[in-house]
């Protein structure tokens, strides 16, 4: 997507279509979300993503109405359906959902299966409306078909088509391309979107995949612990982590331990820039494998090579490097064939590096004795 397009729809938040404000949810002792706020602007698609038990569909089913929060607002289209003021019931929020196992109607046709969220219009209607769903999405020759029928990749087109029949302000999608494998799963996403984004719908897609919440979403919102670590536009959440957790869940990182002194960190692979930190604080210095480079003649870096894996479009090496107390790890996209034992020597791409604050003595969530997945 273009970033003119990303940032007209991040500009849609002028107007959010979602707007969750400090959402506690608690189960007993258990914390689910600890002072959630997140907006979603109309028609822009956010995709949330964190580990397992980081509170994802917690979020969503709050969203649909399903949970309750217990602290906090939800409000749709500047309506509060949740919170202080009272509670909207979940048929009444114009919120569809599609689930990871798509929960069609295994006795209901394919046709009737999408025509089950139109109750309210009269017969001609909804044979209109599902007849122009099924021609959108392919699915016309499946109309009196049952689901055990279809492939995985037609069936979650038909869970699409149903949870869009009825014009929903909100879609929730919770981990719907989990199912599907390598090349199908890319193409029915790459479906998805252009209907999503040709209909501007707004959406919230729940995944746990990072590489997938960035091919997806117009902006990433990072959740971990139960809590909102960060949200933003894609590239920007990526190329600048606001913690160590964001900068290693959402891609390989070697961590190396340091201190800022005037705004510099010393490392055994260089000095890195860190003005925005406090002088004397502890920090992870943050860099990506395929930021490391091997260099063409010696330089200040010398590393022994321990293993390098052929992976297809590239190599990943594992180094032994004086000073580091871990192996280091480096992508490279050209042929290595480099034996255990062989010397070579590395440069580090600093627009690569990310410095954060040690974040290593901090729990991850208020009751870090309890972990669920709800």
């Amino acid at each position: 997507m273009s970033d003119a397009s990303r940032l007209g729809r991040v500009n849609a938040l002028a107007d959010p279509m979602v707007a969750v404000d400090a959402v506690t949810v608690a189960f007993g002792d258990v914390v689910a979300l600890d002072g959630v706020s997140l907006e979603v602007g109309t028609g822009e698609i956010v995709s949330l993503v964190g580990p397992s038990g980081s509170g994802k569909s917690t979020l969503l089913r709050v969203v649909a109405g399903i949970a309750r929060p217990s602290r906090g607002r939800v409000r749709l289209a500047g309506l509060e359906v949740a919170g202080p003021a009272g509670f909207v019931e979940p048929e009444h929020r114009r919120v569809g959902m599609v689930f990871q196992d798509y929960a069609l109607f295994p006795h209901l046709t394919i046709a009737a299966n999408v025509a089950f969220g139109l109750k309210d219009r009269d017969r001609a209607g909804v044979r209109a409306a599902v007849g122009e769903l099924l021609e959108r999405f392919g699915l016309s020759r499946y109309a009196d078909s049952y689901p055990h029928m279809l492939s995985g990749g037609e069936r979650q087109r038909v869970a699409l088509a149903r949870a869009l029949a009825p014009q929903p302000r909100v879609l929730l999608m919770d981990e719907p391309f989990s199912g599907l494998d390598g090349r199908l799963r890319d193409r029915v996403r790459h479906e998805t979107l252009d209907v999503l984004r040709d209909t501007h719908t707004t959406t919230i897609v729940v995944t746990h995949d990072p590489s997938e919440a960035m091919r997806v979403g117009d902006r990433l919102a990072l959740l971990h612990g139960g809590r909102l670590l960060q949200c933003g536009p894609v590239e920007e959440v990526y190329a600048r982590p606001a913690t160590a957790v964001a900068a290693r869940f959402l891609s390989e990182v070697n961590e190396l331990a340091g201190t800022c002194r005037c705004g510099l960190v010393d490392t055994p692979l260089g000095t890195f820039a860190a003005p925005h930190l406090p002088d004397a604080a502890a920090v992870r210095v943050c860099i990506r494998p395929h930021h490391v480079r091997v260099a063409d003649g010696p330089t200040g870096i010398s590393a022994r090579v321990v293993s390098c894996e052929f992976l297809g479009e590239t190599d990943l090496m594992t180094l032994d490097v004086a000073g580091l107390d871990k192996p280091l790890y480096v992508r490279t996209a050209r042929r290595a064939h480099l034996m255990p034992g062989h010397l070579i020597f590395l440069d580090v791409d600093p627009s690569g590096v990310v410095v954060v604050q040690d974040d290593t003595a901090q729990p991850d969530r208020r009751l870090s004795s309890v972990e669920v997945a709800i």
